[in-house]
């Protein structure tokens, strides 16, 4: 069954009064397109404009009036509700840790989204190919059909979509929205208010000088192992990310690409060679197309 419960995932829950106002005027996504039962993707970014952590926003409502429920990587839990609190001053807002209470699941392909009173299920916003995303109580895992072994199954079928995932294939506090793809992914609003660092997002985006992504590869050979660097010639270029079978995601300089393929010079992975697939749902000139290099 094509379900995971995402272990290394946490769940911080933002409520009171001002809960999305507060939410708002510190992340990439605009809180009041927060649709009714439903989900965004975004993140808190640094001043610098480089991402301290993504997440997926659920409205929380059916849980607690005016909620946001965030679906977040388990390892930066504790440091995302130290940094929301620094920020709180006087807003009307609680901030939860309910990592012991509630698990994310993701779902796809045919497989029905768990129901029940004290269950948030949306389509996962940042691609609809991903399937369904989950918030469950931690005893309605079995209730809600998780396998235990379903992780490795959903982050293969995640590597091919072509979408990343922090902590494995970009390193939290030190990527740009543009590099982790949250451009791409309806990560970021860029006509929305004021939120922490969006005058360098904004800046890339509109100068076009974003060139470092991540991007799905195939490798040529037996793949080889995360974090391999990925070089043209004795070159860096950029490094592998999650691998699954012949294919993943590489985070690459798409310029230093560009160069190699009009050299006819072949990209590495060790002693692997790779080629770059443009996703479906990218939206700006790849190496080697018209209008290169762009935004």
């Amino acid at each position: 069954m094509p379900v995971a419960h995402l272990s290394d995932r946490a769940i911080l829950k933002v409520s009171g009064p001002e809960a999305r106002s507060f939410l708002d005027r510190l992340v990439t996504c605009d809180l009041d397109r927060l649709p009714a039962a439903g989900a965004r993707y975004g993140a808190l970014l640094t001043p610098q404009g480089k991402i301290i952590c993504d997440f997926i926003l659920f409205d929380g409502s059916a849980l607690e009036a005016g909620s946001v429920y965030l679906d977040i990587p388990e390892a930066y839990a504790a440091d995302l509700a130290k940094r929301l609190s620094m920020y709180k001053l006087r807003a009307q807002v609680t901030i939860e840790n309910l990592g012991e209470s509630y698990a994310a699941l993701a779902g796809w392909g045919e497989t029905s989204a768990p129901t029940g009173e004290r269950h948030l299920v949306a389509c996962d916003p940042r691609l609809e190919a991903l399937g369904w995303r989950a918030i469950v109580e931690r005893g309605g895992l079995m209730e809600a059909g998780s396998p235990a072994d379903g992780e490795g199954a959903y982050h293969a079928h995640r590597v091919g979509c072509g979408v990343p995932e922090s902590g494995r294939d970009f390193t939290l506090g030190d990527a740009f929205p543009h590099e982790a793809m949250m451009d791409q992914l309806d990560g970021v609003d860029f006509d929305k208010g004021c939120y922490v660092g969006q005058e360098v997002v904004s800046r890339m985006q509109h100068r076009g000088t974003a060139r470092t992504r991540i991007v799905p590869v195939v490798f040529d050979g037996d793949p080889p192992t995360s974090g391999q660097a990925v070089t043209v010639g004795e070159r860096p270029i950029g490094k592998v990310g999650s691998i699954a079978g012949e294919r993943g995601l590489a985070l690459l300089r798409l310029d230093r690409v560009a160069d190699a393929l009009a050299a006819g010079q072949p990209i590495m992975a060790g002693d692997v060679p790779i080629r770059l697939e443009k996703p479906a749902w990218a939206h700006f000139p790849f190496p080697g197309e018209s209008g290169f290099p762009a935004a």
